[in-house]
């Protein structure tokens, strides 16, 4: 009989982004096409400023790099971060293995085993498996897909804080809703978290993709110093999701010298890869607004083909590349696996994202999707109307 193992390890949430995986293998085998929109890996190609150091690389030992990052990309990290208006210096950010690592990290550095961060629901399924990681609970505090995925009313998030509660924690513009919080929204946060002492964690990564309006960062303003903590990552806005760069951006020193001892213990971040992303944060609003219109148009394809179907409901989202969309179905689950194993069109058909693995509280999502429009225009519409078409075999079969 093995040894048996952690109760950590066997209660790790698996990915319900990639829980269809093993169906998914099985139906490429067969020789039907898939058109993925379950994962947030864009199609859109890597800068080729950034591969252009990968292959000229002249180094003959790829040593050590500083456990905090490279000095020289740190204060490139911090010249970006003050274009948006956040007064940061180097000394205020750590590089870490991708935004996963950093949300491990800052979940490490605030909390003790047992300790609570208050998160909006439905939230970035990972979150889950970080909280687990590191011994702590994550209590949901759920937003409607009626308003967009709003914050909740901050009574709500209130009532929930207790002595265990060491922070808040907002993806914004969010995963999987695509909502950017509004400025009220943003101060009415902070104002919580100073009125009972707990940090407010801003999962930043989608910045860039901000379709009407601007982004509204927890660290634009002055007075919040000790309270808030930015994680975030190269991975979407530049097509570097195998990179594996991210960072912390603190002013909290306490918060900088906590992940920077943990830093040492995994010994330094992805060398190369920080002297390849030095070049791409050159690249500027050009680059971003380019992108930015793309992934626009991809989300005005998708609303396009939603508001074709009956009963399904979406309100247009306003950032990331994610939405929500209530469909008429009882269980999403059953209906993804049904489009990936059971049905096809012309030899095609789509994977999608189940929406209650986006949820704390059970039996919420099951009548939802998320969709990722990473695809590019001509591809999303083949994917929508095989979705379509799919969710009427499926509603016939299922006797809805």
């Amino acid at each position: 009989m093995a040894p048996k193992l952690s109760n950590r390890g066997d209660i790790q949430p698996a990915s319900p982004m990639r829980r269809l995986e093993p169906v998914l293998l099985e139906v490429k085998e067969s020789g039907k096409k898939v058109y993925p929109l379950n994962i947030g890996q864009p199609d859109i190609e890597t800068p080729k400023e950034y591969l252009n150091v990968l292959k000229n690389l002249n180094e003959k030992v790829v040593k050590y790099g500083p456990s905090a990052g490279l000095p020289e990309y740190r204060k490139i990290l911090a010249k970006y971060y003050q274009s948006y208006g956040i007064n940061v210096d180097w000394e205020d950010i750590v590089v870490t293995t991708g935004g996963s690592e950093a949300i491990i990290f800052v979940f490490a550095a605030i909390c003790d085993p047992g300790d609570e961060v208050i998160i909006p629901e439905p939230f970035y399924a990972n979150y889950n498996g970080f909280a687990n990681m590191a011994g702590i609970n994550i209590v949901p505090v759920t937003s409607k897909p009626e308003n967009g995925y709003a914050l909740p009313p901050i009574e709500e998030m209130e009532k929930k804080i207790n002595s265990k509660t060491k922070a808040i924690m907002i993806c914004n513009p969010g995963n999987p809703t695509g909502y950017s919080y509004t400025e009220k929204e943003i101060e009415a946060l902070k104002n919580l978290c100073k009125r009972h002492n707990i940090f407010l964690v801003s999962d930043e990564v989608y910045r860039e993709f901000v379709y009407e309006g601007k982004h509204n960062s927890i660290l634009e303003k002055e007075g919040f110093e000790e309270y808030g903590i930015i994680t975030d990552s190269l991975s979407k806005r530049f097509s570097l999701c195998g990179a594996r760069i991210g960072c912390i951006v603190s002013k909290n020193k306490d918060i900088i010298d906590s992940v920077t001892k943990m830093a040492q213990a995994r010994l330094c971040p992805p060398t190369i890869e920080q002297l390849a992303a030095i070049e791409v944060h050159n690249l500027g609003e050009e680059y971003y607004s380019k992108i930015r219109n793309e992934y626009k148009l991809r989300r005005d394809t998708i609303m396009k083909h939603i508001s074709e179907i009956e009963d399904a409901f979406c309100k247009i989202p306003n950032g990331a590349f994610y939405m929500l969309v209530k469909l008429p179905i009882k269980d999403c689950i059953d209906f993804a696996t049904f489009m990936l194993r059971d049905f096809n069109l012309d030899n095609e058909t789509v994977l999608v994202a189940p929406g209650n693995g986006f949820y704390a509280t059970e039996g919420l999502g099951m009548d939802e999707i998320r969709i990722a429009y990473i695809l590019n225009k001509n591809d999303l519409d083949k994917a929508m109307v095989i979705l379509k078409e799919g969710l009427k075999a499926y509603r016939k079969a299922k006797g809805l």
